[in-house]
């Protein structure tokens, strides 16, 4: 075994110092982590001191990992290995792009999509993040300007000085991809919506009156997050929300997505297990993970998302103990009369394999959006009925879905929590 041995402040309660020692046996592993990054990790570009003293107790004396885990980001500015990088270079232990899960991750399982020509958004080597992911062809809102100057007209700055003509040489689109909030928000939001509205030929004049619109996939629906300052910023679900606004102010429809991706979507957090599963697969561990624990700071995101993951996990164990238990009752070789919905999961578990976790446990800390010095109303049935959901649109809200299984100061007390409820290690 390997014994870490870890200060926690300068004093305890009584006066005198407390030690922590962490006895990690040579036991594999039955439980994988997920971790946020901003707020849990890091503030912007500054790192939480907790962050490295919770990695040291995670990794043995050669910096192998002792238990599998990824980070979980609705980041999706940056290719994986970028992000790997950082984290390496901020908690001091080497990590792997296998074990860094952008909010585009999922995309890869998108295949329908990724010979068609798509428009992508977003800031950062969004041309680079999408070829990655496996799209083969790709135009960026700056290409589609070029080729049609007279579309982006709010800039006075950056309108054409003499008339120009449409240099049309773009096929025409035929999906959407939202990686991520962009820097011209304006720009952004009028090419996609001329896009939406053209069906993709932006030769043409509006139509409004279609029921559908091409397909649009859309990543990060965080409203906010925690950077360095004192309160919450802009993320790209604030873009979304004006997207869906603008297209349901001109065309009285909503706007329509073939699919939501980072947290808190279940798919997000069904890839994550994915990962995690294929990380002990690599390191030789045969047990299987049966135990999630997503560490966040969002309530909206990182909370919302883990339950619902938890909540479709518990409802698979009962569709698998329905058709167990009709199989018994109509015998050995008969087959049972399920509905059909109990036989069948989602289409996304076929790209994948079927997870081998049963729970997804949630822990919230507080060094980023969520605030536990807040003040609360007097009537607490009343303030979970006034609750402001900052969630997507598409996502119902539900109490219990942002009701974090435990509450910890930072996320160096997270992995002690973890430790004990595990077994994994002995604190003395």
């Amino acid at each position: 075994f390997v014994i870490t041995v870890t200060q926690l402040g300068d004093r305890s309660f009584s006066g005198a110092h407390k030690c922590i020692i962490f006895l990690n046996w040579a036991s594999e592993p039955s439980f994988g982590l997920l971790f946020d990054i901003d707020g849990v990790l890091v503030r912007g570009k500054t790192p939480i001191p907790a962050a490295k003293r919770a990695f040291q107790k995670l990794v043995d004396a050669k910096g192998q990992f002792l238990v599998p885990v990824v980070f979980v980001t609705n980041a999706g500015n940056c290719l994986r290995q970028k992000k790997a990088d950082q984290l390496s270079h901020i908690l001091g232990v080497p990590i792997s792009q296998d074990q860094v899960m952008m909010s585009h991750s999922p995309l890869r399982m998108f295949k329908k999509y990724h010979d068609k020509y798509v428009l992508v958004s977003g800031q950062g080597p969004v041309l680079d993040i999408a070829k990655n992911v496996g799209f083969t062809n790709v135009v960026s809102i700056d290409m589609l300007r070029e080729s049609f100057p007279l579309l982006d007209m709010v800039d006075h700055n950056r309108r054409p000085k003499v008339p120009s003509s449409p240099v049309v040489n773009l096929p025409r689109v035929e999906a959407v991809v939202l990686f991520g909030e962009p820097i011209r928000w304006e720009t952004n939001l009028q090419l996609i919506i001329d896009v939406l509205l053209t069906n993709g030929n932006l030769s043409n004049v509006y139509e409004t009156t279609h029921s559908t619109h091409l397909p649009l996939l859309a990543c990060n629906m965080d409203l906010m997050w925690m950077a360095e300052a004192h309160s919450p910023r802009f993320g790209h679900g604030t873009f979304m929300v004006c997207l869906e606004n603008i297209y349901k102010k001109i065309t009285g429809k909503d706007l329509k997505y073939e699919a939501l991706m980072g947290k808190p979507s279940e798919l997000t957090y069904h890839f994550a297990e994915f990962l995690i599963r294929e990380q002990a697969a690599e390191r030789g561990w045969r047990a299987p993970i049966r135990s999630l624990y997503a560490i966040g700071d969002n309530l909206m995101t990182d909370i919302y998302g883990a339950n619902l993951y938890n909540r479709y996990l518990d409802e698979r164990m009962a569709r698998k103990s329905t058709k167990a238990v009709a199989n018994m009752v109509t015998g050995a070789g008969t087959p049972a009369s399920v509905p059909q919905e109990v036989d069948m999961d989602n289409g996304w578990e076929s790209e994948l394999a079927s997870p081998s976790a049963t729970s997804c446990k949630s822990i919230l800390v507080c060094t980023g959006v969520y605030n536990p010095h807040m003040e609360l109303p007097k009537d607490a049935n009343q303030c979970i009925k006034e609750t402001v959901f900052h969630g997507h649109r598409d996502f119902r809200f539900d109490p219990a879905l942002v009701e974090p299984e435990k509450i910890v100061e930072d996320v160096d007390a997270a992995v002690e929590l973890i430790f004990e409820m595990e077994k994994f290690g002995t604190a003395v």
